[in-house]
């Protein structure tokens, strides 16, 4: 099935951009990839796409080029963009969403011929070989003992990142309703006794509810909900000034402070190495103003 949505927001992601469709996914059958071990394929989508709540049977990697790519699980939303996949574990019911014109690869894995396993999504590092690899996967014309050779090396190269691009949303009733609205803007300045007023609570019992349900505090999980939108604007190839004034910063030099806080480097040198453990040799982000 397959809906059109007008920009209407989407409950724990990102506002959806106008002209988004939203594919109910089905879940992939086991043969998809038998008698063998991985199956990769490539998509483009031609229009920004929503793929519903799902799950799979198999393993699933995913990773993009030229683009985003966000993934609900839970209470968590994975940000995926160039350099880096997600792993998604087979039975964990996810959601996703991709920007119009990225380049969107998957490759499928059967359980029970992995040699390893993730119990949980996680950030994976797409080296040029591990996306060699899989590439060669793709291929319809692979003798058997071609296919298990590259099989048996994606098993030895497949690594976790450094970088493990999760948002812990709260799931809790109290402070729900900031986050969705955060989520929906995150440029919204709302002080914590402007929040507390708006939902006729104490402040404290914000501060209380965001480091129970997310380890940090309102203005640290606020920070790194713009650090996450950040790392999609700047890969879809908006400037720092731009994204720094999209998310409610005064000056770009405040944004940059931000970003290094969280991510520990500032948004130029975190792309630069991006680019170059991807093999990638374009950089998403603009160099005016981004040291």
């Amino acid at each position: 099935m397959v809906r059109a949505s007008r920009g209407e927001a989407a409950p724990g992601m990102w506002r959806r951009e106008a002209g988004t469709v939203v594919r109910r996914a089905v879940a992939v059958p086991e043969q998809a990839v038998a008698p063998f071990a991985i199956s990769a394929r490539l998509r483009i989508p031609r229009v920004p796409t929503e793929w519903a709540l799902h799950s799979h049977p198999l393993h699933e990697l995913f990773w993009v080029r030229g683009g985003t790519l966000t993934s609900r699980v839970g209470d968590r939303v994975f940000t995926v963009f160039e350099g880096h996949g997600l792993w998604m574990p087979a039975g964990v019911v996810h959601a996703g969403r991709a920007t119009a014109g990225a380049e969107f690869h998957d490759a499928l894995f059967t359980p029970d011929r992995t040699p390893f396993a993730f119990g949980e999504p996680k950030a994976i590092a797409m080296t040029p070989l591990l996306e060699s690899l899989l590439a060669h996967l793709s291929r319809t014309d692979l003798d058997a003992p071609a296919r298990a050779r590259a099989e048996s090396v994606v098993f030895d190269v497949i690594e976790p990142s450094r970088h493990q691009f999760a948002l812990q949303l709260p799931g809790d009733p109290r402070i729900d309703a900031i986050a969705e609205a955060l989520l929906d803007d995150p440029a919204d300045g709302g002080s914590l006794e402007e929040w507390a007023q708006r939902l006729g609570i104490s402040d404290r019992t914000i501060t209380r509810a965001f480091r129970q349900a997310t380890g940090l505090s309102f203005a640290q999980w606020r920070q790194m909900l713009r650090v996450h939108r950040a790392l999609m604007l700047l890969s879809e190839g908006f400037d720092v000034m731009t994204v720094s004034e999209a998310l409610g910063y005064a000056q770009p030099s405040s944004f940059i402070a931000a970003f290094r806080r969280v991510m520990g480097t500032t948004p130029g040198a975190f792309f630069d190495a991006a680019r170059e453990a991807s093999g990638n040799v374009r950089n998403p982000v603009s160099h005016v103003q981004n040291s």
